[in-house]
């Protein structure tokens, strides 16, 4: 009757948890999706544009995998104690250690997977995603401008109302910027941008723009005919990084990486580094966090509505990841140790969900 039972419940968290992680991880990549779509239609290829889906993937997986494992668990367990299936199995001489034995099963193997996409998968993608935007804007540049979006090189932020795939622009406004200050300020009402891809060189050529010189006193004009504009576009991401970023890095270089702070001694570079590698585990060990916390709140709450379920998961995770994540922002004052103030939110999640587990087996 044992294996019965479990199989029944491992059933019922299956199926739910493969729908959530569906739901959750097209609701995270919906924003990626549709700056995929819009990149496309400006003439990037669809390739590349899925292949960036494709890199960011992992990223988005190792939050939906725990978030979808805590809203089966919600869901299957707050109906089980609603329709008193829960009291009926105890009843029948089955303790709540024993009900949830497949489920611990089950979090483990997904903590096991969370942890491997965490440390190795996830950072590793993360950095080919960067590569790929990089080497989209070095072939399509023309998708570098974004309507109501200003845009940066060197010294010149462009901003533009509207653009078309010929190359068009209107509504553009054009800043020459030194330091803070506005040097020179350039509006045209239309304009077309040309690209010389052999030099990586773009050229924005303005029509009856209207120039101001706030170096000069009293010179806004406007100007006869065309008011080219050379712009560099390559400079802008061609430039070689010395050193990648910690958080592209897999676990074994970013171990490497504490080592040698550690022999330099620099304090807040250790903390960084140990921070962003316990953020990983912490992250990695979330199914477990939230199987304890969440199986004995579902039993408690008792409800079949979908909507309790949700709200509650929905509650427990930004908890949980918020936490993490906040402690991160505090990496570089090692002051404050936040290497040790990542495992807060998971030592909370565990203790507290343990001793409500042995609480409800007791009864």
């Amino acid at each position: 009757m044992l294996k019965t039972l479990n199989w029944y419940i491992a059933k019922n968290f299956i199926v739910t948890f493969l729908t959530a992680i569906g739901v959750l991880t097209f609701g995270m990549t919906g924003a990626r999706l549709i700056k995929v779509f819009e990149y496309i239609s400006q003439g990037v290829s669809s390739g590349a544009a899925f292949k960036f889906i494709i890199y960011v993937l992992p990223v988005v997986l190792s939050y939906s995998i725990p978030w979808a494992a805590l809203v089966s668990i919600m869901l299957v367990f707050g109906r089980l104690s609603a329709d008193n299936e829960i009291t009926a199995m105890r009843a029948c001489g089955v303790s709540i250690l024993q009900i949830v034995a497949p489920l611990i099963a089950v979090a483990f193997s997904l903590s096991c997977i969370c942890l491997y996409i965490q440390l190795e998968v996830a950072p590793v993608n993360l950095a080919k995603s960067k590569e790929i935007v990089k080497q989209v804007f070095l072939d399509s540049p023309l998708a570098l401008f974004k309507p109501g979006i200003p845009m940066q090189f060197d010294d010149l932020k462009v901003l533009i109302d509207s653009k078309d795939e010929d190359g068009t622009i209107r509504g553009v406004q054009i800043y020459r910027m030194e330091g803070n200050d506005i040097k020179q300020d350039i509006s045209a009402s239309a304009g077309r941008i040309r690209v010389d891809a052999t030099v990586q060189k773009l050229f924005i050529e303005l029509k009856d723009a209207v120039i101001i010189d706030y170096s000069k006193k009293d010179q806004q004009r406007p100007t006869a005919g065309l008011c080219s504009i050379e712009i560099e576009y390559g400079k802008k991401y061609n430039q070689i990084s010395v050193r990648k970023r910690d958080k592209f890095e897999g676990y074994k270089e970013l171990y490497a990486r504490i080592v040698l702070a550690r022999r330099m001694g620099d304090k807040r570079y250790i903390s960084q580094l140990e921070t962003e590698l316990n953020q990983r585990v912490a992250m990695g060990l979330s199914p477990i966090a939230f199987l304890l916390l969440g199986l004995p709140m579902a039993i408690r709450t008792s409800r079949r509505e979908t909507s309790v379920g949700l709200f509650i998961s929905v509650l427990l995770a930004g908890i949980y990841f918020g936490a993490i994540l906040g402690a991160v922002v505090l990496s570089s004052k090692h002051q404050l140790y936040p290497q040790y103030l990542v495992w807060i939110a998971p030592i909370l999640y565990q203790v507290f969900g343990a001793y409500y587990i042995f609480h409800i087996a007791r009864r």
